[in-house]
């Protein structure tokens, strides 16, 4: 059986899966798809260049996969990111 997305979902599927520091498994918990899934999503909506390009990117990648991840890879919030603020333009 197969999902239908929104346009929306579909591009935060796509952009999480650009993510190198989303794993797969995060796509699977919010949106219920195998990696196999997305990658079929991938490869539909995406060129036939730019799905290549993707595929050798993520192949073997430690961080898109949650089991080959090192404990130091916690969340997926980079260390030099700062916090989200109540300000409307964060301060430079």
């Amino acid at each position: 059986m197969k999902k239908e997305f929104t346009e929306i979902q579909l591009d935060r599927i796509i952009e999480m899966a650009w993510e190198d520091r989303t794993p797969f498994e995060a796509i699977t918990f919010q949106f219920g798809i195998s990696e196999q899934e997305t990658i079929e999503i991938m490869r539909t909506e995406m060129k036939p260049s730019s799905f290549r390009m993707w595929r050798a990117r993520v192949q073997g990648r430690a961080t898109k996969h949650a089991k080959l991840r090192s404990e130091a890879v916690g969340r997926f919030k980079c260390n030099m990111q700062r916090q989200i603020s109540g300000n409307k333009i964060s301060k430079r």
